[in-house]
């Protein structure tokens, strides 16, 4: 990744915080890295290098800054939106695949070889695939060390650590201190929550549109598995190494998330996933640009700045979504999909603490897995006998490893595989493409929704017409559907 000395300089003088976690500042006289917002003074030129990552700046020796905390800085928006092998890598080692197989397992859900892999990242980020996972290892054994009570060696292998040693001095290495001396820095605070608690804060560039984000979440919410109240989105999880929760609470400048979890080495991907879920890693003023030059969406872009596309933490309840809101309402679907989930059902995710003292939802499990869905009887699909079928080939193309709806799965090669389904067209491959996958650039043109938010706007309704017309809004088209949505 080329980076321009001077612009790079500009953004860290005037302290821009858009441009946070898109590089990174090393100052070679101190020995620290930031990001581009930290608020201490200016370093002189001779003294910076910038690095595309943090494992890169790790790499060349300095440790992060205390200040600013570089590895709580929104994410770069390149790992959300783009397709390619280095985006798709990235998405994996946050959801924590590096930690469970090894670089082998990830050269092999990409399809390239370890040393290919390690070429391209390196060339990309200044750093390989395992200097890569190191660095959120050493930002995951952060947040245990300071918001939880677990003992050190506890904290060790819940971050993917394979010894004590190793975590020592990771940990030294990355934050100039040790594990022990991070702790006392937390100045006495009380871990919040019993055991399997963690609540951290969520970073997000701004602007963003929290009435947007919990109305899109709250209209498609499925009782027992989501729920937003009192300005706060929960739900159940099905993460690697067993269930949890979350309670996600936007605020001024970050995302409250509280997180219970049965298994603390599931703490990275749980977070990688709530991020996608509210798309923060997302760049709303390049977004927003673009819109706002079709006078048509102008007014709606000044009026509500910020509006996020709401992702997934679960590529295979999404496209079974997507299968079951086909022709019928939101209303309905949820109707149906509420039958299926009793019928599934497992034991609630959200009892991990056995704390009761707060107010969150009960009940919470997260959405049956592709083979539980393959196992329900038929009376558990309340539905059309065709669309049970297409519901039950997605879950078996799922469960055989045939469709890869995971965030970094090819997208090109998934709404392939989803199209050659029975039953599975062009909307419902879009609208998995664009949720479940996190394609930016998915237009649904025979959607209802849009042709009638497209007519509110005074747009063209006709599916052709308004195809053709949307080439402007490239390469947010799939922000341009949320924002027609929200139009009808």
């Amino acid at each position: 990744m080329e980076l321009d000395f001077e612009r790079c300089y500009r953004a860290v003088d005037s302290r821009d915080q858009r441009f946070d976690g898109w590089f990174y500042t090393g100052v070679t006289s101190t020995g620290i890295y930031c990001r581009p917002s930290c608020p201490a003074t200016t370093p002189k030129r001779q003294n910076v290098r910038f690095f595309p990552s943090a494992a890169a700046a790790q790499g060349a020796g300095l440790r992060a800054c205390r200040r600013c905390r570089p590895d709580a800085a929104p994410g770069s928006p390149q790992w959300d939106v783009r397709a390619d092998v280095v985006g798709r890598a990235m998405r994996l080692i946050a959801d924590g695949v590096v930690d469970r197989d090894g670089v082998p397992g990830l050269a092999a859900r990409l399809g390239y070889t370890e040393r290919h892999l390690h070429r391209m990242l390196r060339a990309e980020l200044g750093a390989g695939p395992l200097a890569l996972a190191r660095a959120q290892r050493a930002q995951t054994a952060r947040i245990l060390i300071e918001t939880t009570g677990l003992g050190l060696a506890e904290v060790a292998f819940a971050a993917g650590f394979g010894s004590v040693r190793q975590f020592n001095d990771t940990v030294r290495e990355v934050y100039g201190a040790t594990p022990s001396e991070l702790r006392v820095s937390r100045g006495g605070r009380r871990a919040v929550g019993g055991a399997g608690t963690i609540t951290l804060r969520l970073a997000y560039r701004p602007p963003l549109h929290v009435g947007a984000l919990l109305d899109f979440l709250a209209l498609r919410a499925l009782p027992g598995v989501e729920e937003v109240r009192d300005g706060a989105y929960h739900r159940g999880l099905r993460l690697p190494h067993g269930p949890g929760t979350v309670s996600l609470a936007p605020a001024d400048g970050h995302v409250a998330a509280t997180l219970r979890l049965a298994d603390m080495r599931d703490l990275a991907p749980a977070v990688a996933r709530c991020r996608r879920l509210l798309d923060l890693d997302a760049d709303p003023a390049a977004v927003d640009a673009t819109l706002a030059a079709d006078p048509a969406l102008a007014p709606a872009v000044a009026a509500e700045p910020g509006v996020r596309l709401p992702h997934a933490v679960d590529g295979f309840e999404m496209a079974v979504r997507a299968v079951t809101t086909q022709q019928i309402s939101l209303r309905s679907a949820r109707t149906t999909l509420t039958h299926l989930l009793a019928a599934t059902a497992a034991p609630p995710a959200d009892e991990v603490d056995g704390d009761a003292a707060d107010d969150r939802p009960r009940g919470l499990r997260a959405f049956p897995s592709a083979e539980e869905v393959l196992g329900a009887a038929d009376s558990a699909f309340r539905m059309p006998g065709a669309r049970r079928e297409t519901i039950r080939a997605v879950a078996r193309a799922v469960a055989d490893g045939d469709l890869d709806l995971a965030p970094g799965g090819d997208r090109e090669d998934a709404v392939r595989r989803l199209t050659a389904l029975p039953g599975v067209g062009p909307w419902t491959a879009g609208y998995v493409a664009m949720r479940a996958l996190g394609d930016p650039d998915v237009l649904l043109p025979t959607d209802l929704g849009v042709r009638r938010g497209a007519a509110a706007l005074g747009l063209p309704d006709d599916p052709k017409t308004l195809n053709a017309y949307a080439d402007r809004w490239r390469p947010w088209r799939s922000y341009a559907v949320i924002r027609l949505w929200r139009a009808a």
